[in-house]
């Protein structure tokens, strides 16, 4: 991307633009009163208040996802291909599924988590995406320092230490009782590589105001736990798995929902920081409007491009973008595609660029 097509992007995510408000007047406001009317989602009861840990605790890895982690779903965007495939919008979810407390939710995604923290004060999480997948990230900070946890598929194991290998000779360790090759990228950049165990590898990457000596040190700290204890050293922002539907409820608010959308479909998004998880919304939802544009664009159905559109412009008005906008650059993606759809242009890469 140039600096112009990147000024372009920043310019054009101003939500207060007098052509987008001049949109919504007339027969697309109307559409947008009337879409906006749909009953609201049922309140979901909140799981029990998270206790606090005797002693604080925080987890590993690189800062060099401090920036580009808090807008992941959008950083696609710059190397996506097109993709003319469509499936509609989501419908509902299957039926027969049991129905189990949100703190259960919690411990099952947990479960299957490294559910790696540091055993030292002073670290909290302030980022968070991915958990309950085979691959994610959480970020530590403490002061000017910041140690991120990144995990992946086991598979991919070999493939990521040979690469490391072109950065310099592996030293070895122990973290967390499991065996460990220590990479130096500088004297401040260093990376701690576990080797496989339950299906995940985890690496742990340092950002900031680092040097060997203190990498060493928080090594000794850094301690596996049952997922209960993981859970309880997550910061109460965090939203988890038996958050989500509360949560979302609370975003939706004062988004137009897609035809046939339902809450539940967000219900495998795992845990995120307030960032992550307002992009996993406001995505989802983006995604299945520009699906009915298209659905309806095709079917010669009018109205109901219409209607599409006017959903998408409102996108300018929703708050849940607007609180992210000075954190990263995601709200100016939504915007950005959602008004090349409005106007009638479907980005090949809208796909990629919201992370469909």
């Amino acid at each position: 991307m140039t600096d112009e097509q990147l000024d372009r992007l920043v310019r054009d995510a101003d939500p207060y633009r007098p052509e987008i408000i001049q949109r919504l007047d007339g027969a697309d406001q109307h559409l947008l009163e009337e879409i906006m009317s749909t009953p609201k989602l049922d309140s979901v009861p909140a799981r029990p208040q998270r206790r606090t840990l005797v002693r604080q605790l925080a987890g590993a890895t690189a800062a060099a996802a401090a920036v580009a982690g808090i807008i992941i779903a959008a950083s696609t965007l710059w190397s996506a291909q097109p993709d003319d495939g469509y499936a509609g919008p989501t419908g509902l979810p299957d039926a027969g599924t049991a129905a189990i407390s949100g703190w259960e939710l919690d411990l099952k995604a947990a479960q299957e988590h490294p559910r790696l923290l540091i055993d030292e004060p002073g670290w909290k999480a302030t980022s968070v995406y991915g958990f309950a997948e085979e691959e994610g990230t959480i970020e530590f900070r403490n002061g000017d320092r910041s140690l991120e946890m990144n995990w992946y598929p086991d598979e991919r194991y070999q493939d990521y230490y040979d690469d490391r290998l072109q950065v310099s000779d592996p030293v070895v360790t122990t973290v967390a009782g499991r065996p460990a090759s220590i990479f130096t990228y500088s004297q401040s950049d260093m990376s701690a590589m576990l080797k496989p165990q339950d299906g995940t590898f985890v690496e742990l990457r340092t950002g900031g105001n680092w040097t060997r000596a203190a990498f060493d040190g928080i090594l000794t700290h850094v301690i596996k736990v049952d997922a209960t204890s993981f859970l309880e050293a997550l910061p109460p922002e965090i939203v988890t798995p038996g958050d989500v539907r509360a949560e979302a409820a609370k975003i939706l608010a004062d988004m137009p929902s897609p035809p046939g959308f339902d809450v539940s479909v967000l219900d495998n998004a795992g845990a995120n920081d307030p960032y992550q998880f307002g992009a996993a919304v406001a995505g989802r939802v983006t995604c299945d409007w520009i699906a009915e544009w298209i659905r309806a664009d095709s079917a010669g159905d009018e109205q109901g491009v219409k209607q599409a559109a006017a959903a998408l412009r409102s996108s300018h008005q929703w708050k849940v973008l607007h609180d992210m906008n000075d954190e990263g650059d995601y709200p100016e993606v939504v915007w950005e595609i959602a008004d090349k759809v409005a106007d009638g242009d479907v980005p090949k890469w809208y796909k990629d660029g919201l992370g469909c």
